[in-house]
Protein backbone atom coordinates (compact mmCIF):
# COMPACT_ATOMS: atom_id res chain seq x y z
CA UNK A 1 0.00 0.00 0.00
CA UNK A 2 1.19 3.14 -0.80
CA UNK A 3 1.04 6.89 0.67
CA UNK A 4 1.96 10.31 -0.24
CA UNK A 5 4.31 12.27 1.72
CA UNK A 6 2.28 14.92 2.19
CA UNK A 7 -0.60 12.43 3.72
CA UNK A 8 1.95 10.89 6.17
CA UNK A 9 3.19 14.36 7.63
CA UNK A 10 -0.59 15.09 8.11
CA UNK A 11 -1.48 12.03 9.88
CA UNK A 12 1.70 11.83 11.78
CA UNK A 13 1.49 15.32 12.90
CA UNK A 14 -2.21 14.88 13.58
CA UNK A 15 -1.58 12.22 16.15
CA UNK A 16 1.02 13.73 17.81
CA UNK A 17 -1.33 16.78 18.06
CA UNK A 18 -4.12 15.08 19.63
CA UNK A 19 -1.31 13.75 22.60
CA UNK A 20 -0.69 17.20 23.59
CA UNK A 21 2.29 18.13 21.18
CA UNK A 22 3.23 21.74 20.75
CA UNK A 23 2.54 22.31 16.79
CA UNK A 24 6.00 22.96 15.83
CA UNK A 25 7.07 19.68 17.86
CA UNK A 26 4.33 17.76 16.10
CA UNK A 27 5.84 18.85 12.60
CA UNK A 28 8.84 18.28 13.50
CA UNK A 29 8.64 15.07 14.84
CA UNK A 30 6.77 13.60 11.87
CA UNK A 31 8.78 15.39 9.45
CA UNK A 32 11.67 13.11 10.71
CA UNK A 33 9.71 10.15 11.03
CA UNK A 34 8.68 10.37 7.00
CA UNK A 35 11.95 12.17 6.17
CA UNK A 36 13.27 7.93 7.05
CA UNK A 37 10.22 6.82 5.08
CA UNK A 38 11.21 9.09 2.06
CA UNK A 39 14.64 8.08 2.09
CA UNK A 40 13.99 4.07 2.16
CA UNK A 41 14.64 3.55 5.54
CA UNK A 42 11.02 1.98 7.49
CA UNK A 43 12.95 1.21 10.42
CA UNK A 44 13.25 4.82 11.70
CA UNK A 45 10.37 5.85 10.18
CA UNK A 46 6.24 5.63 11.02
CA UNK A 47 6.73 2.06 12.70
CA UNK A 48 7.86 3.84 16.05
CA UNK A 49 5.09 5.94 15.94
CA UNK A 50 2.60 3.88 17.99
CA UNK A 51 5.15 3.44 20.53
CA UNK A 52 6.29 7.52 20.70
CA UNK A 53 2.32 8.19 21.10
CA UNK A 54 1.89 5.64 23.98
CA UNK A 55 5.46 6.91 25.61
CA UNK A 56 3.75 10.40 25.01
CA UNK A 57 0.33 9.10 26.94
CA UNK A 58 2.38 7.15 29.81
CA UNK A 59 3.98 10.28 30.34
CA UNK A 60 7.65 9.43 29.60
CA UNK A 61 7.80 12.21 26.68
CA UNK A 62 7.07 15.60 27.60
CA UNK A 63 6.07 16.67 24.34
CA UNK A 64 6.46 20.31 25.29
CA UNK A 65 10.59 20.35 26.54
CA UNK A 66 13.22 21.82 24.77
CA UNK A 67 15.84 20.74 26.90
CA UNK A 68 18.28 22.85 29.28
CA UNK A 69 21.55 23.67 28.01
CA UNK A 70 24.56 25.12 29.23
CA UNK A 71 27.86 26.03 27.66
CA UNK A 72 30.67 24.23 30.16
CA UNK A 73 33.07 25.86 28.15
CA UNK A 74 33.61 28.28 24.94
CA UNK A 75 33.05 25.54 22.60
CA UNK A 76 30.91 22.91 24.65
CA UNK A 77 27.56 23.28 25.11
CA UNK A 78 25.82 20.62 27.79
CA UNK A 79 22.28 19.71 27.85
CA UNK A 80 19.53 17.65 30.05
CA UNK A 81 16.98 16.70 27.35
CA UNK A 82 13.98 16.93 30.13
CA UNK A 83 12.86 13.83 28.63
CA UNK A 84 11.60 16.20 24.98
CA UNK A 85 11.55 14.56 21.97
CA UNK A 86 14.86 13.43 20.14
CA UNK A 87 14.49 15.64 17.41
CA UNK A 88 13.19 18.72 19.23
CA UNK A 89 15.94 18.63 21.96
CA UNK A 90 18.35 18.22 19.15
CA UNK A 91 17.08 21.42 16.92
CA UNK A 92 17.55 23.17 19.98
CA UNK A 93 21.18 21.69 20.56
CA UNK A 94 22.25 22.83 16.67
CA UNK A 95 20.48 26.27 17.16
CA UNK A 96 22.40 26.71 19.78
CA UNK A 97 26.25 25.81 18.16
CA UNK A 98 25.09 27.56 15.16
CA UNK A 99 25.17 30.81 17.51
CA UNK A 100 28.38 30.38 18.79
CA UNK A 101 30.33 28.79 15.75
CA UNK A 102 31.38 32.22 14.66
CA UNK A 103 33.32 33.00 17.25
CA UNK A 104 34.64 28.96 18.20
CA UNK A 105 35.18 27.82 14.72
CA UNK A 106 33.89 24.33 16.13
CA UNK A 107 31.32 23.93 18.69
CA UNK A 108 30.18 20.71 20.26
CA UNK A 109 26.75 19.66 21.69
CA UNK A 110 26.02 16.52 24.35
CA UNK A 111 22.77 15.41 25.35
CA UNK A 112 21.39 13.04 27.85
CA UNK A 113 17.75 11.97 28.78
CA UNK A 114 16.24 13.28 25.54
CA UNK A 115 14.18 10.92 23.29
CA UNK A 116 14.86 8.81 20.16
CA UNK A 117 16.43 11.27 17.58
CA UNK A 118 15.62 8.71 14.76
CA UNK A 119 17.94 9.37 11.21
CA UNK A 120 21.16 11.12 12.23
CA UNK A 121 21.07 12.29 8.93
CA UNK A 122 18.51 15.01 9.38
CA UNK A 123 20.90 16.74 12.22
CA UNK A 124 24.24 16.40 10.14
CA UNK A 125 22.02 17.73 6.99
CA UNK A 126 20.60 20.73 9.24
CA UNK A 127 24.38 21.55 10.08
CA UNK A 128 25.27 21.67 6.58
CA UNK A 129 22.65 24.18 6.13
CA UNK A 130 24.40 26.37 7.89
CA UNK A 131 27.35 25.90 5.36
CA UNK A 132 29.06 24.00 7.93
CA UNK A 133 30.62 20.25 8.71
CA UNK A 134 28.24 18.13 10.47
CA UNK A 135 28.79 15.03 12.83
CA UNK A 136 25.74 13.33 15.02
CA UNK A 137 26.79 10.29 17.46
CA UNK A 138 24.32 8.42 19.64
CA UNK A 139 24.08 5.38 22.20
CA UNK A 140 21.02 2.77 22.75
CA UNK A 141 20.42 0.12 24.59
CA UNK A 142 22.69 -3.19 24.72
CA UNK A 143 21.96 -4.52 21.28
CA UNK A 144 25.35 -5.79 19.88
CA UNK A 145 27.33 -8.13 20.84
CA UNK A 146 31.14 -7.74 21.13
CA UNK A 147 33.29 -9.36 18.70
CA UNK A 148 33.73 -12.71 19.34
CA UNK A 149 30.96 -12.55 22.00
CA UNK A 150 27.06 -13.88 21.68
CA UNK A 151 26.05 -11.47 24.55
CA UNK A 152 24.52 -7.88 23.94
CA UNK A 153 26.80 -5.43 25.79
CA UNK A 154 27.34 -2.65 23.23
CA UNK A 155 25.11 -0.27 21.48
CA UNK A 156 24.56 -0.08 17.58
CA UNK A 157 26.00 3.44 18.62
CA UNK A 158 25.25 5.09 15.00
CA UNK A 159 27.32 7.91 13.54
CA UNK A 160 26.47 10.27 10.82
CA UNK A 161 28.69 12.94 8.81
CA UNK A 162 27.85 15.53 6.35
CA UNK A 163 30.26 17.63 4.25
CA UNK A 164 29.18 20.78 2.41
CA UNK A 165 30.57 20.74 -1.16
CA UNK A 166 29.70 22.83 -4.16
CA UNK A 167 26.52 23.52 -6.06
CA UNK A 168 25.15 19.88 -5.14
CA UNK A 169 23.50 18.51 -1.83
CA UNK A 170 26.15 17.20 1.12
CA UNK A 171 27.95 14.87 1.13
CA UNK A 172 25.94 12.69 3.62
CA UNK A 173 26.72 8.97 5.42
CA UNK A 174 24.50 7.69 8.41
CA UNK A 175 25.19 4.23 9.70
CA UNK A 176 25.15 2.27 12.80
CA UNK A 177 28.17 0.09 13.65
CA UNK A 178 26.31 -2.95 14.30
CA UNK A 179 25.93 -4.73 10.93
CA UNK A 180 21.79 -3.77 10.61
CA UNK A 181 19.97 -1.83 13.10
CA UNK A 182 18.08 -2.85 15.77
CA UNK A 183 14.76 -0.83 14.20
CA UNK A 184 15.79 -2.70 10.85
CA UNK A 185 15.18 -6.11 12.70
CA UNK A 186 11.93 -4.83 14.21
CA UNK A 187 10.83 -3.97 10.48
CA UNK A 188 12.00 -7.63 9.19
CA UNK A 189 10.01 -9.29 11.98
CA UNK A 190 6.87 -6.88 11.67
CA UNK A 191 6.41 -7.96 7.87
CA UNK A 192 8.17 -11.41 8.56
CA UNK A 193 10.85 -11.34 6.24
CA UNK A 194 13.83 -13.37 7.24
CA UNK A 195 17.70 -11.88 8.17
CA UNK A 196 20.60 -12.25 6.31
CA UNK A 197 23.00 -14.64 7.75
CA UNK A 198 25.48 -13.68 9.89
CA UNK A 199 23.38 -10.27 11.15
CA UNK A 200 22.09 -11.68 14.66
CA UNK A 201 22.07 -14.33 17.56
CA UNK A 202 19.46 -15.40 19.60
CA UNK A 203 18.63 -15.26 23.42
CA UNK A 204 21.18 -18.57 24.19
CA UNK A 205 23.87 -17.10 21.71
CA UNK A 206 22.80 -18.89 18.38
CA UNK A 207 23.25 -17.79 14.86
CA UNK A 208 19.62 -16.91 13.68
CA UNK A 209 17.50 -15.49 10.94
CA UNK A 210 14.30 -15.45 12.37
CA UNK A 211 13.95 -11.27 13.39
CA UNK A 212 11.55 -12.26 16.48
CA UNK A 213 14.02 -14.21 18.01
CA UNK A 214 17.03 -11.96 17.06
CA UNK A 215 14.85 -9.31 18.99
CA UNK A 216 15.53 -10.73 22.00
CA UNK A 217 19.40 -11.72 21.03
CA UNK A 218 22.26 -9.48 19.81
CA UNK A 219 23.34 -8.44 16.59
CA UNK A 220 26.59 -8.59 15.45
CA UNK A 221 28.98 -5.56 14.90
CA UNK A 222 30.05 -4.44 11.27
CA UNK A 223 32.85 -5.28 9.95
CA UNK A 224 33.96 -7.96 12.56
CA UNK A 225 36.93 -6.52 15.07
CA UNK A 226 37.08 -3.02 13.06
CA UNK A 227 33.35 -2.63 13.51
CA UNK A 228 32.81 -3.77 17.27
CA UNK A 229 36.10 -1.45 17.52
CA UNK A 230 34.46 1.65 16.27
CA UNK A 231 31.43 1.37 18.08
CA UNK A 232 33.24 0.94 21.40
CA UNK A 233 35.17 4.02 20.83
CA UNK A 234 31.56 5.65 19.90
CA UNK A 235 29.85 3.98 23.23
CA UNK A 236 33.11 5.61 25.42
CA UNK A 237 32.87 9.18 23.28
CA UNK A 238 29.23 9.59 23.70
CA UNK A 239 29.09 8.53 27.79
CA UNK A 240 32.23 10.58 28.52
CA UNK A 241 30.73 13.67 26.80
CA UNK A 242 27.20 13.46 27.59
CA UNK A 243 27.54 12.34 31.25
CA UNK A 244 25.37 9.21 29.76
CA UNK A 245 25.05 5.65 30.96
CA UNK A 246 26.60 3.12 28.95
CA UNK A 247 24.60 0.30 27.15
CA UNK A 248 23.47 -1.87 29.69
CA UNK A 249 22.08 0.22 31.40
CA UNK A 250 20.39 2.40 28.70
CA UNK A 251 16.46 2.10 28.04
CA UNK A 252 13.47 4.19 26.80
CA UNK A 253 14.69 3.47 22.83
CA UNK A 254 12.98 0.54 21.94
CA UNK A 255 10.29 0.21 24.97
CA UNK A 256 7.18 2.34 26.32
CA UNK A 257 7.74 1.69 29.93
CA UNK A 258 11.14 3.44 30.76
CA UNK A 259 12.47 6.94 30.49
CA UNK A 260 14.85 7.36 27.93
CA UNK A 261 18.47 7.60 29.41
CA UNK A 262 20.95 7.46 26.59
CA UNK A 263 23.63 9.92 25.05
CA UNK A 264 23.44 12.02 21.70
CA UNK A 265 26.44 14.03 20.66
CA UNK A 266 26.30 16.91 17.49
CA UNK A 267 29.68 18.48 16.44
CA UNK A 268 29.80 21.47 13.88
CA UNK A 269 32.85 22.88 12.74
CA UNK A 270 33.11 25.86 10.17
CA UNK A 271 33.85 24.91 6.73
CA UNK A 272 34.89 28.54 5.88
CA UNK A 273 38.46 27.59 4.12
CA UNK A 274 40.40 28.83 1.31
CA UNK A 275 38.34 29.26 -2.02
CA UNK A 276 38.11 26.45 -4.27
CA UNK A 277 38.14 23.59 -1.74
CA UNK A 278 33.90 22.71 -2.19
CA UNK A 279 34.34 22.77 -5.50
CA UNK A 280 37.75 20.16 -5.39
CA UNK A 281 35.44 18.15 -2.77
CA UNK A 282 32.17 18.22 -5.54
CA UNK A 283 35.07 17.65 -8.45
CA UNK A 284 36.18 13.84 -6.75
CA UNK A 285 32.68 12.71 -5.88
CA UNK A 286 32.32 13.15 -9.40
CA UNK A 287 35.08 11.20 -10.24
CA UNK A 288 34.01 8.43 -7.98
CA UNK A 289 30.77 8.29 -9.50
CA UNK A 290 32.25 8.38 -12.83
CA UNK A 291 34.90 6.09 -12.05
CA UNK A 292 34.41 2.33 -14.01
CA UNK A 293 31.67 -0.14 -11.95
CA UNK A 294 32.35 -3.60 -10.89
CA UNK A 295 29.12 -4.29 -12.59
CA UNK A 296 27.75 -3.01 -16.18
CA UNK A 297 24.89 -1.25 -16.14
CA UNK A 298 25.15 -0.24 -12.02
CA UNK A 299 27.35 3.21 -11.96
CA UNK A 300 29.50 3.61 -8.54
CA UNK A 301 27.31 6.19 -6.29
CA UNK A 302 28.43 8.01 -3.65
CA UNK A 303 26.89 7.48 0.12
CA UNK A 304 23.44 9.71 0.34
CA UNK A 305 23.16 9.35 -3.68
CA UNK A 306 20.44 6.58 -3.46
CA UNK A 307 18.72 8.38 -0.31
CA UNK A 308 18.12 11.32 -2.18
CA UNK A 309 17.09 9.19 -5.38
CA UNK A 310 14.89 7.18 -3.06
CA UNK A 311 13.17 10.26 -1.28
CA UNK A 312 12.73 11.76 -5.05
CA UNK A 313 10.52 8.98 -6.17
CA UNK A 314 8.65 9.27 -2.76
CA UNK A 315 7.53 12.58 -3.07
CA UNK A 316 6.58 12.24 -6.66
CA UNK A 317 4.97 8.45 -6.27
CA UNK A 318 4.18 8.19 -2.36
CA UNK A 319 6.09 5.36 -0.24
CA UNK A 320 5.09 1.65 0.60
CA UNK A 321 3.45 1.36 4.12
CA UNK A 322 2.30 -2.09 5.62
CA UNK A 323 -1.03 -2.09 5.73
CA UNK A 324 -1.67 -3.10 9.37
CA UNK A 325 0.17 -0.09 9.76
CA UNK A 326 -1.50 2.10 8.32
CA UNK A 327 -4.44 0.65 9.95
CA UNK A 328 -3.37 0.84 12.98
CA UNK A 329 -2.40 4.73 12.71
CA UNK A 330 -5.65 5.88 11.40
CA UNK A 331 -7.18 3.97 14.63
CA UNK A 332 -4.98 5.72 16.74
CA UNK A 333 -5.85 9.37 15.01
CA UNK A 334 -9.66 8.10 15.46
CA UNK A 335 -9.70 7.26 19.16
CA UNK A 336 -7.76 10.56 19.73
CA UNK A 337 -5.40 10.80 22.65
CA UNK A 338 -7.00 8.59 25.69
CA UNK A 339 -8.49 10.50 29.21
Amino acid sequence: MRISSPEALDLAALLLRQRGVPPAHADLQAAVLVGAERKGHPSHGLQRLPRLLLRIERGLIDPAAEGAFVWRAAAFLSGDGENGLGPVVGEKAIGLLAERIGETGIAVAAVRNANHLGMLAHYVETIAAHGCIGLALSSSEALVHPHGGTRALLGTNPVAVAVPVADAPPFVVDLATSVVSMGKVHHYAATGAPLEPGWAKDADGRPTTDATQAKAGAIAPFGGAKGYALGLAFELLVAALADSVLAPDVAGTLDAERPCNKGDVFIMIDAARSPGVAQRLAAYLDVLRASPPETAGVPVSVPGDGARRRAERADQDGFEIAPALLATLHDLSRAGCPA
